[in-house]
């Protein structure tokens, strides 16, 4: 039987692992934050649908913390381990409690300045539907965004691109001032997923206008019909110039001996070898 894509122990998985990270996704948001500068000024920040917790752990490296009370939020359905420096809250994002508990931890209530979602549905190979399903979760995650956000804030998420990826920018296009869509190098050629990347929210009456009774974005006959920025970015020649300065997370690199690290995390015994150790004791 031939390996899944997703038994691949490709580079990320293996960095990730050297590198303490929960899981290989933590480089998308590395390689996004890269080209578009997303914690540049930020003290505040939000991780919808965090589980496992890998961007977590990035906006805990990247985003300085002030005082004793913690400026990351992480929310998600299922509980998650703990990070340090991160609240971690086990909520729903569709919930308006959701969006209370998460601003309580900062102070005097305020905003947070970015706000990220790598939020997916169990995927079901039918392409059309696994895309609906990304864009519901998708605007689900905006509409918490408008209340916990700051104006001029930043929102990234997760996006299946499909033949109705303008239509949602389009109305991404309402909320914020500048929307790009980006396919980080860690993400596999194979998978539909790529993250946009919305600048500039613009907050206030016009994020309270976009949303009508029905929880759908409305639409603006005005807006312009410009083509979708798309951008491939990312590598890890910033945190390795020694090596893979151009990479494709569908290929296995080699790794000769004076270039291997331990994980800090080892992956559990395949079937196979772990029968083998209980067969000889």
């Amino acid at each position: 039987m031939g390996r899944l894509s997703r038994d691949k122990r490709d580079v990320f998985y293996r960095r990730a692992k050297e590198m303490g990270y929960r899981a290989r996704s933590a480089f998308k948001l590395l390689q996004l934050d890269s080209e578009f500068h997303l914690f540049t000024g930020v003290t505040r920040a939000v991780d919808l649908c965090a589980a496992p917790g890998s961007w977590s752990q990035v906006l805990a490296d990247r985003i300085p913390s002030t005082d004793e009370q913690p400026n990351i939020v992480a929310v998600d359905l299922q509980p998650m381990a703990p990070i340090e420096g991160v609240l971690c809250l086990q909520g729903d994002i569709t919930s308006y409690e959701t969006a209370n508990e998460i601003l309580k931890p900062f102070q005097n209530n305020e905003r947070a300045e970015l706000v990220v979602c790598d939020g997916a549905p169990d995927v079901t190979g039918l392409h059309d539907l696994d895309e609906y399903l990304q864009a519901q979760l998708l605007l689900m995650a905006v509409k918490i965004t408008t209340h916990v956000l700051i104006e001029g804030g930043t929102f990234v998420a997760k996006i299946f691109r499909g033949r109705h990826a303008g239509h949602l920018y389009a109305q991404l296009r309402l909320l914020f001032e500048h929307v790009s869509i980006a396919k980080p190098t860690s993400s596999r050629n194979s998978s539909l997923e790529s993250f946009v990347v919305c600048q500039g929210f613009k907050g206030g009456e016009v994020a309270n206008l976009a949303l009508n009774s029905d929880d759908t974005i409305l639409e603006n006959p005005n807006l312009d019909k410009s083509v979708i920025p798309f951008l491939a970015c990312g590598d890890l020649s910033g945190w390795n110039e020694t090596e893979f300065v151009v990479m494709d997370a569908d290929m296995s690199y080699p790794i000769s001996e004076d270039q291997y690290v331990a994980p800090v995390a080892p992956p559990i015994l395949p079937p196979h070898q772990a029968q083998q150790n209980y067969d000889g004791m």
